[in-house]
């Protein structure tokens, strides 16, 4: 994916996809329902490995949700970077249109 280069009059870089329109911007439920399920899968089987292991009910709990963090943090390294740039395209994407209608509205964008 190409980007624009510098800034011009009516804002920020805006990504540009290979056909030169803006490009499609990522979805971020599909990332972050990825990324939930892979934090709780991991502290799901975290507690049942310690369960079995023979650590008590309530231990092997809070065992397991404070082991699971830093092996999420480890394992889901690519899912959360991705999550992030889709909340951060996202993010752009309302301050654009924000920008757009605060143009509009006080007259100063063309429709």
């Amino acid at each position: 994916m190409a980007e624009q280069s510098g800034t011009d009059a009516t804002g920020p870089v805006v990504p540009v996809g290979p056909d030169g329109e803006p490009a499609a911007r990522p979805k971020v439920w599909p990332w972050l329902l990825l990324y939930t399920g892979g934090r709780l899968l991991i502290a799901l089987v975290l507690v049942l490995v310690l369960w079995m292991a023979g650590l008590g009910s309530y231990a092997g709990l809070l065992f397991g949700i404070l082991l699971s963090m830093p092996i999420a943090y480890l394992t889901l390294r690519s899912v959360r970077e991705r999550l992030n740039e889709a909340i951060v395209a996202y993010q752009e994407q309302r301050k654009r249109e924000k920008e757009s209608l605060r143009a509009r509205l006080s007259g100063d964008g063309g429709a």
